[in-house]
């Protein structure tokens, strides 16, 4: 398996829609397998292909205390909302920034799983705002597209400012002592 590279805000691909994928094969399955290892390392609870720079819609998700309930939806479709709940939110794309999200409460979503074959699931609580906060990603939007353009430009100049620190950092000559 592969970890692979999570796109950070504000890079520009993360607002690239994903397109339907038309063939679930042993080739979708292993970048699957890619995109749960890559969660679970990050650590996270959910992971679009968007934020892999893969713009496919497919997604990983596993709320479990214990990482042994992974789901994979490909092509998923919310065909139901019900209610209103508040939740603070992080992202594995904005990493270090937590803030309160209004979602709808419970959700019912149609999708594939790895195998091709078509599902459907009816949730609420951290799962359904899982797949709602996923789905946006599919969509090219970002929890951040939720708050006041204050608070979206502030996280966004904090996670620039930081990056700059880090690639300086990086390009540094250093001595071996």
């Amino acid at each position: 398996m592969t970890k692979l590279d999570i796109l950070r805000f504000p890079d520009k691909r993360l607002r690239t829609k994903a397109v339907e994928i038309s063939t679930v094969d042993d080739n979708l399955r292993t970048f699957v397998a890619d995109m749960f290892e890559t969660m679970y390392e990050a650590p996270g609870i959910g992971l679009a292909a968007t934020q892999v720079n893969y713009h496919k819609r497919l997604m990983v998700i596993d709320v479990s205390e214990d990482n042994n309930e992974p789901l994979c939806f490909i092509n998923p479709v919310i065909t139901h909302k019900e209610g209103i709940e508040v939740m603070q939110e992080g992202c594995l794309s904005v990493p270090g920034f937590y803030e309160d999200v209004e979602r709808a409460e419970s959700i019912t979503v149609k999708a594939l799983d790895k195998h091709g074959e078509s599902f459907e699931l009816t949730t609420n609580d951290l799962l359904a705002v899982c797949i709602q906060h996923e789905i946006d990603h599919l969509d090219g939007k970002l929890f951040v597209d939720y708050l006041s353009p204050l608070k979206r430009n502030r996280i966004r100049k904090k996670l620039e400012r930081a990056e700059k620190e880090l690639t300086g950092q990086k390009n540094r000559p250093t001595a071996n002592l």
